[in-house]
């Protein structure tokens, strides 16, 4: 897209609340990919006519978490709608959604930017239930479509954005901090593949400088941030192009297609009067009490935004190393644990060994940091062990895989190994005055002038003390002695 023009993108998300029954039913919510096709169906989910729906407590209770951690105002009293639209998958004929009495509106959310921190608006929270799943089968002439109805009347929760977003990084950090949130707060499991928190933004284009809205797009279900971005890419370029060429965008939802890397129109945009919303005659209107809705906010965890900017004002970590460790609700735990468990390393030193080697572990193995059979304890330990010297950090390296192999504490991993680093002065020097005696043709190379022999020294003398020696006391002999031998050469 041209420098002409401004992107003006606003996001719906939809988000599978994990609670244990269904919104309106007692059947259980199940993950469709480990289950036969419609085991967890009842009548009332199914459609059947004459059944009564009964509101799910605990879908309420999560929604309330996300619209209060988004700033939010509650609505004492909501309204439930029937969304009326006709599709295989929806066996009602209709949606039990919010609409004009939502669950929660005007909240706001701030994420970061590369020009800045930016404050993305909240248009609205609410509750509605899923559809089923459809599965296409068959070519032309011969084609099945199967409903599995496993997933018709999960909770889901939809968060509305206001169109505050106009760069593809600011709409993947806004979507990325709000599956952040819900992940933190037990809401969402935040997994796209599963089709368990999927992204719509709504697109459009306008001259740079114009406060006006253009007419939107608005690209469906989209499964991970890296079709996210593609299709904001690609729909920003194609809507330039479109207004360039004199033509006009087409208000419509479409469909990307990660194979072509492009968009493709299914239908065009309905509005509020296609759906031919009213309120839901069999549910009452729900009724928010402000006592509970003051103990769910007292109850709320300390989210990803709060922790980050404690780390960088109190802990003292950079933004980035901040950002990395509050982006999964574990990992920021696991550091505050081992930051109140360490001694001799600082803050910077252990955020360093936990967004590096224990990191590089996690991704290696396929750990997750809570099946780690150690806790913050002993990596605090270790990582002490590194900052007063006691082992290397290739030895603790070494010592954490163990760790992770077989939970053994890290101060006996490295006595049962022999791993205690080499500190004393004099066996450093020792040390390099055997490697400097043995190498004579690179004494005389360094001597010559070669400074980048003294890095071929050090492995040499590493290798000699199978990986025990202090480094830094280690380069610092070696240095002292090959020049001596420069000067000595020198004044002769």
């Amino acid at each position: 897209m041209t420098t002409q023009y401004e992107a003006v993108v606003g996001l719906e998300v939809h988000a599978v609340m994990e609670t244990q029954s269904k919104m309106f039913c007692d059947c259980p919510v199940v993950d469709s990919t480990h289950h036969e096709p419609n085991v967890a169906v009842c009548p009332v989910c199914a459609g059947m006519p004459g059944m009564l729906p009964v509101l799910n407590k605990a879908a309420v209770e999560f929604a309330l978490r996300v619209a209060l951690a988004l700033h939010c105002e509650i609505n004492s009293t909501s309204i439930f709608a029937r969304k009326s639209y006709f599709y295989p998958d929806l066996p009602k004929g209709f949606q039990i959604s919010q609409y004009e009495q939502p669950l929660a509106v005007n909240g706001w959310l701030r994420i970061p930017t590369e020009s800045g921190e930016l404050r993305v608006g909240i248009r609205r929270v609410h509750l509605e239930e899923d559809t089923g799943k459809l599965t296409h089968l068959g070519e032309d002439g011969d084609r099945r479509t199967l409903v599995d109805l496993n997933r018709s009347g999960v909770p889901l929760l939809e968060i509305v954005t206001e169109p505050d977003l106009h760069t593809v990084e600011a709409v993947r950090n806004c979507a990325y901090a709000l599956r952040s949130i819900m992940r933190y707060l037990e809401v969402n499991s935040g997994n796209l593949e599963k089709g368990l928190l999927r992204i719509e933004p709504n697109i459009s284009i306008r001259e740079r400088g114009s406060q006006a809205l253009s007419t939107r797009v608005e690209i469906k279900n989209l499964n991970s941030f890296r079709s996210l971005e593609r299709a904001l890419e690609f729909e920003l370029a194609r809507q330039a192009e479109l207004v360039d060429a004199g033509g006009a965008v087409q208000q419509q939802t479409l469909g990307w297609d990660d194979v072509r890397g492009s968009t493709q129109a299914q239908r065009s945009k309905e509005v509020a009067e296609d759906y031919r919303y009213f309120p839901e005659p069999d549910l009452p209107p729900l009724v928010v009490d402000d006592k509970w809705v003051r103990e769910i906010e007292a109850d709320l965890p300390e989210l990803p935004q709060e922790k980050r900017k404690r780390f960088v004002e109190m802990v003292g970590l950079s933004d980035y190393d901040a950002g990395l460790l509050v982006a999964e609700r574990s990992v920021a735990e696991f550091f505050d644990a081992a930051l109140g468990a360490i001694h001799k390393a600082d803050a910077k030193m252990l955020a360093n060994w936990i967004t590096g080697p224990l990191f590089e572990l996690l991704n290696k193995d396929g750990y997750s940091i809570e099946s780690l059979p150690f806790g913050p304890e002993p990596f605090a330990e270790l990582v002490d062990m590194v900052a007063s010297g006691e082992i290397n950090a290739s030895s603790a390296r070494s010592v954490l895989s163990e760790m992770a192999a077989n939970g053994k504490k890290p101060k006996e991993l490295v006595q049962a190994r022999g791993l205690a680093q080499i500190s004393s002065e004099t066996d450093i020097g020792e040390l390099a005055e055997r490697v400097i005696q043995k190498n004579s043709q690179q004494v005389a190379d360094y001597v010559a002038g070669k400074d980048e022999v003294l890095n071929w020294f050090f492995g040499q003398a590493m290798l000699a003390s199978q990986g025990k020696a202090n480094p830094t006391l280690l380069r610092q002999a070696l240095r002292v002695q090959l020049d001596a031998a420069r000067a000595q050469k020198e004044a002769s």
